[in-house]
C-alpha cells in the first residue's frame, strides 16, 4: 500500500490556494467587502479551513499583500544597480503598463481597500518594508527615504492613470515617448538634489 501524502504537504497546497483566491477577491472587492465564502470557494476549501490557516481577515490580507509585493513588479536589487537607473525604471514601468495588460493585483487591492483605515495601515506597512525599503537602500545621498517614497508615488500614480483610469494621452502615447519623458523624472529622484537646490 503506498504511503499517504504527508499532511504538511496538503496543508501547504491548501494554504497557497487560499492566498491565490484571496488575491483575486481582495483585488475585486477590497478589504472590507471581500467575502470569505467566496475566497473559500475559489480555493476549493471551506471557510472553516481558512480560519484554521489564518487567525483573522487582517492576517490573510497582510500575507496577500506581502506576497504581491515580492512578485515580478517589485524593484529587484539587480534592476536598481543598473547604470542608467532612471531609464531602467521608466522602461520597466511603461512595459509593465502596456495597453491591454491587466492592472497588477497588488495595486488594485490597495486602491479598493484604501477607504478602510485598518487596510490602509496594513498596506502602508507592507509597502514601507517591502519595495519602498528596497528602493531606498539603493539610493545614495540625502533624503533617500523621501526620494524612494516619491519614486513609488510616481510609479503607482502612472499605473493608476494609464491602467485603471486609462487616460487617453497615456494609453495612446508612443511607449518610447513615455519612456523619454519619465526618464529624467526618475533620474532626478535617483540622483537627489543638493541642499542649495532644495532651499531655492
Amino acid at each position: 500500500m503506498p504511503n499517504p501524502i504527508p499532511r504538511r504537504r496538503d496543508a501547504a497546497v491548501s494554504r497557497e490556494a487560499i492566498l491565490l483566491s484571496a488575491r483575486k477577491v481582495f483585488a475585486q472587492s477590497g478589504y472590507e467587502a471581500a467575502d470569505l465564502s467566496e475566497i473559500a470557494a475559489g480555493a476549493g476549501v471551506t471557510a472553516t479551513l481558512i480560519n484554521r490557516y489564518f487567525d483573522s481577515r487582517e492576517q490573510l490580507f497582510t500575507e496577500v499583500l506581502a506576497d504581491c509585493m515580492v512578485g515580478p513588479a517589485r524593484a529587484a536589487p539587480g534592476t536598481l544597480s543598473a547604470h542608467n537607473l532612471g531609464r531602467t525604471l521608466a522602461t520597466a514601468l511603461v512595459s509593465l503598463t502596456e495597453t491591454g495588460d491587466l492592472p497588477l493585483e497588488g495595486l488594485l487591492i490597495l486602491l479598493r481597500s484604501a477607504s478602510s483605515k485598518r487596510a490602509a495601515i496594513i498596506g502602508r506597512a507592507q509597502l514601507e518594508k517591502g519595495p519602498q525599503a528596497t528602493v531606498a537602500a539603493a539610493l545614495e545621498g540625502q533624503h533617500h527615504e523621501e526620494r524612494a517614497a516619491l519614486i513609488m508615488a510616481l510609479v503607482s500614480g502612472f499605473q493608476v492613470m494609464r491602467q485603471t483610469l486609462e487616460v487617453s494621452a497615456l494609453v495612446k502615447a508612443d511607449p518610447q515617448v513615455l519612456i523619454d519623458l519619465l526618464t529624467p523624472l526618475f533620474q532626478q529622484l535617483v540622483d537627489g538634489a543638493s541642499t542649495e537646490a532644495l532651499t531655492l
